[in-house]
């Protein structure tokens, strides 16, 4: 071999290496510039050491990353946000129909409670009615007088027993259980004072004699104008007329 070939052969040598060197050389220095966008990525601090030319795309990728995480953060409050109002929503609602119902519950029981304190005193005075029919002037025996004791007796039999004692207080107050009792100033007469005293006459034309006839037609009066002769003894204590 010729000088001339040996040092061809030299230069093309070192040429290759030369030219493979620099083909690493280049290799390297993408990676290493690869591998520095990613970590300034995910840390914005390392952007002063990206070169210029890459800071813009880096500060894009984080941006993007921060706005999706705000985004989902945003989107789980106000999940739970909605949450909570459907709760506190149906808890109101629920107490609301809870007080209207126990509010119609009342009502309705005030309701049944009322017709059934009508419908006793209905039956009162539906059971006065036929007691105070059941005995009337014809049946006691005629006499030229009776005693106190004798017509008290009289108006026991004629008026329900639970009224006896309304309608007892009344008599006393009106008459002393005297038959022939006469106001003088106005001239009402009898066991209740009738004004004027031919009042008594609907319930019987011996209304004069018969203390029986006038029982009749104070206890008619009583249950007429005011339900029940207590009814009429509570309007007396009230107003001391009857």
């Amino acid at each position: 071999m010729s000088r001339i070939s040996v040092r061809g052969l030299a230069v093309a040598s070192a040429t290759a290496v030369t030219a493979v060197g620099s083909v690493v050389g280049v290799a390297s220095v993408s990676t290493a510039q690869n591998n520095d966008a990613e970590a300034t990525a995910a840390d914005p601090t390392l952007l002063a050491d990206i070169p210029v030319g890459m800071q813009a795309p880096v500060q894009t990728a984080s941006l993007t990353q921060q706005a999706d995480a705000q985004a989902i953060a945003a989107d789980v409050s106000a999940k739970k946000d909605a949450e909570q109002a459907a709760r506190k929503a149906a808890a109101e609602t629920a107490i609301a129909k809870k007080a209207a119902a126990e509010k119609e519950a009342a009502e309705k029981e005030a309701k049944e409670k009322e017709a059934k304190e009508k419908a006793k005193q209905q039956e009162e005075l539906k059971n006065a009615s036929s007691q105070s029919a059941g005995a009337d002037a014809s049946s006691f025996p005629v006499q030229s007088s009776y005693s106190v004791a004798q017509i008290k007796a009289m108006a026991q039999q004629m008026v329900p027993g639970g009224q006896f004692q309304c309608f007892s207080n009344i008599v006393s107050h009106e008459s002393g259980w005297n038959m022939n009792a006469v106001n003088a100033s106005s001239g009402a007469y009898g066991l209740f004072q009738a004004l004027p005293a031919g009042k008594y006459a609907s319930a019987g034309a011996d209304w004069r004699t018969n203390p029986a006839t006038q029982i009749k037609w104070g206890l008619n009066y009583m249950n007429s104008s005011y339900g029940s002769p207590c009814a009429a003894w509570s309007f007396w204590q009230t107003n001391h007329w009857y």
